[in-house]
């Protein structure tokens, strides 16, 4: 296991030693249970299990023909008292035949039970259900060491174990494998056979009370014996000495036995993650750098009479939409048009979705791009669009896309369809392979000399559920790649690579820029409800739906009104027919896989009520801890354009709030739509956000520029928003100069015409459509040039009025 220094800058997660808890349960007996089969009643049991206890899962006996079973029966499980536990019990019918049938399932948060007070519960499914589960429950303080935990005050990360096993130098069986199972550990389960020699090591929660079991098994080369097993052990993990080697005999019948060498021992306290909400060591460094910068441009620009101090200087972002190609191109001329007016390096931030990364990723391939006159690399992207895309399918492609796959797959990556679209997007663009890395645009911010790349995902359920319903945004930066909502994030050099409980368990290679562009623009993932939706719905509908979430948000789930339970009406089992059909729904068949970097965290006992977290909340299933993301093997990664197309959200995090914001928008429909839209998200989720409420003059005829500010909140950016509309450009080669007669048909941009070259999954434009939009795009910024300058001087006058300092927090 690969460790590496802790992340975090001048405020680390918090650490605390934390005593265990026994947590002891009596499942006595349940009624109501009605018929099950068609010619008796239930034979029910009840399996218990605890996520936040890995590997431990109990089952009471079965009670044949019984619609009030009695078990009397109990179970314990060794728990901390600081994350969020929720047991789950399940009734099942048990069938000889077919597989057992869940009767109905129970999410009871054991935060409730009094330490040292015997409490019974009567569960029910519903107020007036006729199905009930009786359960006492006891709570009792360990004697055991306590267990060192690390929080962010959402997730915890809880101590690890290492068990290594070797096979002691006996003579080797040849035809025998040796199989080692761990439940709940990093690993699981390892195979090797005899014949070599062979260590194992595991990775598990040094509070948990796990065994090891072994299978010493037979095999021939034509496939496995009916009966191959023998030699089997069960080993307790807790009875084992830490730091002692001990051996271990596995007896086996008719064969000589093998002899292990076991030995327990702690893993490194330090994360190898970042948990905190708080920015990084190495981006708080380049704000510093770049202020200089911005600070100059800035004295330039506005022509003032003295430098700036570095609590003087506001903080601007450009906040760039998806649009496919007619994205990327636009945001070439945006970009232009902010470097011929010298406003580019008064830019703090820059994020994009979708389209609009690929000129990002494209661009910071150069460490002084921005200094730099921008005609190479839009040269470099009117080539490429205006080639035939035919040869991106040749065979040669397909053979080269093939080999790549492979290469990944041998290094441990998952390789999807998704990445199949990343190589062919690749070849569109770039005709070659590109070998730049997310990590590498470091090189273009280590002098501040650019502003500062943020990339936005959206982390979505594979199945069961459409994107609206769950959504958690991912964060790309040169630095890190993390969680929003979580308070996660792993160097970027390190996504794509396998952790544990927040230490690195298998660094794989870091993956090159073309496979995070395809995940950035992922538009294989979708689900029939997702598709449903967007061609069924309008802007409104979009409205009222996001207004109906947050009313539901406000309320609490029914069932956590009456009780602790999490919300389960959607866990009630359903017919056989009735899941099939959803699964159709919802299911993702090119669906992106990434390793889940949270794998084995823990969710805080109180996650859900802080700040942070529920900033970003906007779903029931996070009252759900065992449903969270955590608890998932792999990350389901989908173009941010599925829920809203904007990339706003990274500009919220503490530390980032910002003073300007420069809105490019992509989209084709209503000007202010998107914008209007990205207003109601972020004041539902109680971020400062101007009111977006244009003239009725502005709706019929946008112009190229319009502001939106909040003179009575202090910390409401400005907002600037750039819709995609030809309005002066028809009449006009310049700002202030007037077409000629024979000038004007340059001027007619075709953007939203039913021959417009600039639809959403057109690939290939015609070099002068390309030139025109690259124009109009560029014209419309400098056109606006004398509203930018005023909004510029608006936010330096409230950093002279102290009406909200650098860094100044909600």
């Amino acid at each position: 296991m690969e460790k590496l220094t802790p992340r975090g800058p001048s405020g680390h997660p918090d650490q605390e030693a934390s005593a265990c808890w026994r947590l002891t349960i009596r499942v006595l007996e349940a009624r109501g249970l009605g018929w099950a089969d068609l010619w008796s009643e239930a034979d029910p049991y009840v399996t218990l299990q605890l996520p936040t206890s890995p590997g431990m899962k109990f089952k009471t006996k079965t009670v044949t023909n019984s619609s009030h079973p009695v078990w009397n029966e109990t179970f314990s499980f060794l728990i901390q008292r600081q994350v969020k536990n929720v047991l789950e019990l399940t009734v099942y019918d048990e069938d000889s035949v077919t597989e057992d049938d869940i009767c109905f399932k129970f999410l009871y948060d054991v935060s409730e039970v009094i330490p040292g007070k015997l409490l019974r519960k009567t569960l029910s499914l519903r107020p007036q259900g006729q199905e009930e589960l009786d359960v006492e429950f006891l709570m009792e303080k360990t004697s055991d060491c306590p267990e060192n935990l690390i929080t962010n005050d959402v997730l915890v990360a809880r101590e690890l174990s290492c068990l290594d096993v070797r096979l002691d130098s006996t003579p080797v069986v040849a035809d025998l494998e040796l199989e080692l199972v761990l439940k709940g550990s990093y690993e699981d389960t390892q195979t090797s056979a005899l014949d070599k020699a062979s260590a194992f090591r595991f990775h598990y929660m040094a509070a948990q009370e796990a065994e090891l079991i072994g299978h010493l098994r037979s095999f021939k080369s034509n496939g496995w014996n009916a009966d191959n097993s023998v030699g089997h052990i069960t080993l307790p993990l807790r009875s084992l000495a830490v730091g002692t080697e001990v051996p271990i005999d596995v007896p086996a019948a008719n064969t000589p036995g093998v002899r292990l060498q076991l030995k327990t021992e702690g893993c490194p306290k330090e994360l190898s993650i970042h948990l905190g909400f708080d920015l990084c060591a190495e981006e708080q460094a380049f704000l510093s750098r770049r202020k200089q910068v911005v600070a100059r441009a800035l004295k330039q620009a506005l022509q003032l009479d003295g430098d700036l101090r570095e609590d003087e200087v506001p903080t601007v972002g450009i906040m760039a939409t998806g649009g496919g190609a007619r994205a990327m191109t636009s945001l070439y001329g945006h970009l232009l048009a902010l470097q011929k007016l010298g406003l580019l390096d008064c830019v703090t931030y820059f994020s994009g979705i979708s389209g609009s990364t690929w000129t990002m990723a494209h661009l910071y391939g150069d460490p002084e791009w921005s200094q730099r006159s921008l005609e190479k690399p839009i040269r470099h992207a009117r080539r490429h669009l205006a080639k035939s895309k035919l040869e991106a399918f040749s065979p040669e492609c397909l053979a080269r896309y093939h080999r790549e796959l492979e290469l990944r797959a041998e290094q441990g990556q998952t390789a999807t369809f998704v990445d199949l679209w990343a190589l062919v997007l690749e070849f569109m663009l770039h005709g070659q392979v590109m070998e730049q890395r997310l990590s590498g645009q470091r090189a273009a911010l280590e002098r501040g000399q650019n502003p500062l790349p943020l990339y936005l995902s959206l982390n979505v359920k594979e199945n069961n559920l459409e994107t609206l319903d769950f959504k958690e945004w991912v964060e790309f930066s040169p630095y890190e790649v993390g969680f929003l909502k979580y308070g996660a994030l792993v160097p970027a050099e390190l996504f794509g690579s396998e952790f544990f409980m927040g230490r690195l368990m298998r660094r794989l290679p870091e993956s090159r820029i073309c496979f995070l562009e395809g995940i950035w623009s992922n538009i294989f993932s979708l689900n029939l409800l997702d598709a449903w939706y967007d061609l069924s719905s309008s802007g409104d509908s979009w409205r009222q739906h996001i207004k109906d979430k947050i009313r539901k948000l406000e309320e609490p789930p029914s069932s956590l009104r009456t009780s602790s339970w999490p919300d389960t009406s959607w866990l009630e089992p359903g017919t056989a027919l009735a899941q099939a059909f959803k699964g159709f729904l919802t299911g993702r068949p090119l669906q992106q896989h990434s390793s889940n970097f949270l794998q084995g965290l823990q969710l805080h006992q109180d996650y859900h009520g802080q700040k942070d977290f529920s900033t970003w909340a906007d779903c029931q299933l996070n009252a759900t801890p065992g449903q969270l993301t955590p608890q998932e093997p792999q990350l389901c990664l989908v173009d941010a354009g599925y829920f809203l197309n904007t990339s706003c959200p990274c500009m919220f995090r503490p530390g980032r709030r910002l003073d300007l914001i420069l809105s490019f928008d992509y989209s084709l429909s209503s000007p202010f739509e998107v914008l209007q839209q990205t207003e109601l998200y972020c004041r539902a989720r109680g971020l400062p956000f101007p009111r977006v409420e244009p003239s009725p003059q502005d709706q019929c005829q946008p112009g190229e520029c319009h502001l939106f500010s909040d003179p009575t909140c202090p910390d409401c950016p400005v907002l600037l928003h750039f819709p995609l509309v030809n309005a002066s450009f028809q009449d006009h080669s310049a700002p202030g100069v007037q077409r000629s007669p024979a000038e004007l048909p340059a001027g007619q941009v075709d953007l939203t015409g039913a021959t417009s070259p600039y639809s959403l999954f057109n690939m290939t434009y015609k070099e002068e459509d390309f030139d025109r939009l690259l124009q109009l795009s560029d014209y419309n910024v400098q056109n606006s040039q004398g509203t930018i300058l005023q909004a510029l001087r608006t936010v330096l006058e409230r950093h002279a009025l102290g009406a909200r300092p650098p860094g100044a927090q909600t």
